[in-house]
């Protein structure tokens, strides 16, 4: 499978692209059980709410992601290895991808009422390549809206030459000023099934909202460089890569 000229114009313009009903129903019923198993027993490595809000941990943490996926199940290994999405990424990237096991490679979890804010920010803010040439794929295991915490983004950020300023000591962005209030009003959304895919820019800005549901939210998220564009030696980047 490859894209239209009209979808790459998509994506290179807004920095993301959505794909409905990729990935199999049947597939993504598996990782969701298997992902249940392992949020249900807490197995490490685990991201936390309280990590996440850099707050104080608690006898009873809320998970927010289960990390390092691509050696817990075979399931999610197959998923990050799919070969019908390699024409895609190739296309999308101009080059080979590489699949990399340092950033995202998560299955990401809202629990209903539990949750907190993703705040706005960019993914590439603790990443560090020679270039931004990067992609996430993020895979919906169910309905993803609004209310339990779908996805937003503001369209062509990826190409805004942000300065230093505009973002918190957290590198989120900063929603106090006006100019990052006009920024934000830009924001964009649509609603995922079960199967559908959004391909993303590490640089387009994104953010998410808690929650507000009685019902989790579980996704899956790994993501991917261009061949040529190599992690920078000794930062938390130069990690092991698959290459696909």
């Amino acid at each position: 499978m490859t894209l239209s000229s009209e979808q790459v114009h998509e994506y290179n313009t807004k920095g993301f692209l959505v794909l409905r009903k990729f990935a199999d129903l049947d597939l993504c019923d598996e990782i969701l059980r298997k992902a249940k198993q392992h949020l249900d027993s807490g197995i490490a490595p685990i991201e936390s709410e309280e990590e996440y809000q850099q707050s104080t941990p608690s006898h009873h943490s809320t998970i927010r992601r289960l990390r390092q996926v691509y050696d817990r199940e075979k399931v999610f290994k197959e998923w990050m290895r799919n070969a019908q999405i390699r024409p895609i990424l190739k296309q999308l990237l101009t080059e080979d991808p590489i699949l990399l096991l340092a950033h995202h490679n998560s299955i990401m979890c809202k629990l209903p009422h539990k949750s907190s804010v993703t705040t706005w920010h960019q993914d590439i803010r603790y990443w560090h390549y020679n270039n931004d040439k990067l992609i996430s794929v993020w895979l919906a295991l169910g309905d993803e809206y609004l209310e339990n915490g779908l996805l937003e983004f503001i369209a062509g950020s990826h190409k805004i030459d942000f300065s230093p300023k505009q973002f918190d000591k957290r590198l989120s962005l900063r929603q106090e000023t006006q100019e990052n209030q006009r920024i934000i009003k830009q924001r964009e959304h649509c609603n995922l099934e079960k199967g559908d895919i959004v391909l993303f820019h590490a640089k387009v800005l994104h953010y998410a909202h808690k929650n507000e549901t009685n019902k989790a939210k579980i996704s899956f998220v790994y993501s991917l460089r261009a061949k040529s564009n190599l992690p920078l030696k000794n930062t938390r980047s130069d990690f092991k890569e698959i290459i696909l």
